[in-house]
């Protein structure tokens, strides 16, 4: 694909060179990877994802130079060779000078060598939250007609348990009728999702599909909540969760992976057991019932972040590890 997924970089007035793959099993990108490198003499080549990694990888070594390994993301629980992104990371990280998780989990469960792998956490982004649409708006919009509000914003993936969600939510509104929840995103996995949902629930429990305002509707919201599909992923760092601590809201999301790295449990929210409806309804109670605890624990997740999360943060550790390299480069030269 030639899509880049994030515009800041046309903002940056730097050449950008697009080395697409057709067919998807491209050899050639191979050489004319090697053929731009070798024209345009970098320091350190920084590789995002596995694939870019295997490609990343004869160029390298032929032309001496440093190479980043950054392709863990994620935090999957069994993982054997028969996964791609597991065989890709073992095939290459005996080339790597510098492998890159963000989590500590991701790193242990991709087996990441221990001498050359570092844990940069994700940083978010504030100037995401600096315009936001009040609340009354929001509620407006989104035709809620409930006191309390509960959300979780995820791709309609199996990665995602949206299952877990919706019947928790099913059962929490057939209980008590002050609280409405949203399920925010798309994906192959939506129709079936809001299948699960009651007729006389549709309401009250909305399916609003992909959303530009997501950070405005998540400061409307009292509860954030991620549920994961244990079975098929663990998390690496949550961007949902981030969004949902930096705004101040207690996060219920599945223990596991990143996410404990995060999420400190009964502290800046609660951490279930994934697939697990029933401990999933009875942590939405009780932050429901308990307005001032979940408040506590929004305000707890947001110094949370502001501490340990942010961009600058993630922007420094990068910068000096480039420096770094580019400094042990300059001394094996001389």
């Amino acid at each position: 694909s030639n899509r880049i997924e994030y515009p800041e970089i046309h903002e940056m007035n730097i050449p950008l060179h697009l080395l697409e793959r057709k067919p998807k099993k491209d050899p050639r990108v191979f050489y004319r990877f090697y053929q731009l490198c070798k024209k345009i003499q970098p320091d350190i080549i920084h590789s995002w994802g596995t694939m870019p990694s295997v490609y990343a990888v004869p160029t390298t070594k032929l032309l001496r130079i440093k190479f980043i390994n950054a392709s863990i993301a994620d935090a999957p629980l069994d993982l054997d060779l028969k996964h791609p992104d597991y065989f890709r990371g073992r095939l290459t990280y005996p080339f790597s000078d510098v492998v890159i998780g963000n989590s500590k989990a991701g790193l242990k469960a991709y087996k990441a060598p221990a001498g050359k792998s570092i844990c940069i956490y994700n940083g978010f982004d504030f100037n995401r939250i600096k315009h936001l649409e009040n609340k009354e708006k929001i509620f407006k919009q989104l035709n809620i007609k409930t006191e309390k509000l509960v959300a979780m914003v995820g791709g309609f993936f199996e990665r995602k348990d949206y299952d877990t969600y919706i019947k928790a939510a099913c059962q929490v509104v057939a209980q008590r009728n002050d609280v409405s929840f949203l399920a925010i995103g798309d994906g192959p996995d939506l129709t079936r999702c809001k299948n699960i949902v009651e007729k006389k629930y549709t309401d009250r429990i909305l399916f609003p599909g992909m959303m530009q305002n997501v950070e405005s509707i998540v400061n409307a919201i009292d509860i954030g909540v991620l549920s994961t599909n244990s079975k098929v992923h663990q998390e690496g760092i949550s961007n949902s969760i981030l969004e949902y601590m930096v705004l101040g809201k207690a996060v219920i999301a599945s223990a596991g992976g990143g996410t404990d790295e995060i999420v400190v449990n009964g502290q800046t929210g609660i951490l279930i057991d994934a697939l697990n409806p029933r401990e999933l309804v009875a942590a939405l109670n009780r932050l429901l019932d308990d307005p001032k605890l979940a408040k506590e624990m929004g305000a707890k997740g947001r110094k949370r972040v502001y501490e340990k999360f942010t961009l600058d943060r993630m922007q420094e550790e990068y910068l000096n590890l480039y420096r770094n390299l580019c400094l042990t480069n300059r001394q094996l030269i001389s």
